[in-house]
């Protein structure tokens, strides 16, 4: 947060940046920046930004489910604050920093990003780079089973899918996608479930078990 104004930085109080942050925390509708990759009219914003375009995109719903605050480090000209943001995809953490700016009536912009998770893949499970190795690669399988449905299937349905067939599952509930894995913790492909029946989305081909 920065201001021209001592003054107006200075009534930026630590109650008023909690009432700020409450304002922006939950179900909000958030204006996406102008130089954002959003496409208009098949150019994405910040090109026609960047051309001299006055770009005012729709506002869109987005849920902030954690706004905390880990410090406050208050200068002449302005105001450093640390936060941690748990948010839906399509939230937009400069816009958010804008927005707190525009509620303290202070200018607002965002200094530093740090993603720290996404979805259920966080930070703490990331391995160095020097530190690859084949035995610490998470499983294809395991990976999309953290994202998607599974279902087991038997060495025939496998071949089926394979070969692009639909598999006749009157068991399975209506999903898309839903992950195929075989008996030896393979992943086979991606399908789509409905009214009891599965068809392949995109097959992974396998080697010999």
């Amino acid at each position: 947060l920065d201001a021209a104004d001592p003054d107006a930085l200075a009534a930026v109080t630590d109650e008023r940046l909690r009432e700020g942050i409450r304002t922006l925390t939950g179900d909000i509708e958030q204006v996406p920046s102008a130089v954002s990759a959003i496409k208009v009219d098949g150019r994405r914003a910040y090109d026609r930004v960047r051309a001299g375009e006055d770009v005012v995109l729709a506002s869109r719903h987005v849920t902030v489910s954690a706004f905390e605050v880990l410090d406050v480090r208050r200068h002449e000209a302005s105001i450093d604050v640390d936060a941690r943001i748990d948010c839906s995809s399509g939230t937009y953490i400069r816009a958010l920093a804008r927005d707190l700016g525009a509620l303290l009536g202070v200018g607002g912009h965002l200094t530093a990003l740090r993603r720290s998770r996404v979805g259920p893949f966080a930070v703490a499970r990331a391995v160095d780079v020097d530190d690859i190795t084949p035995e610490v690669l998470v499983p294809p399988a395991e990976v999309a089973g953290e994202l998607f449905p599974v279902l087991h299937v038997e060495a025939a349905q496998s071949q089926a899918l394979g070969h692009g067939k639909k598999l006749a599952l009157p068991s399975e509930p209506d999903a898309e996608p839903v992950v195929a894995v075989d008996a030896h913790g393979r992943l086979v492909a991606l399908i789509a479930v409905q009214g009891g029946v599965g068809r392949t989305l995109v097959g992974f081909p396998q080697e010999a078990a």
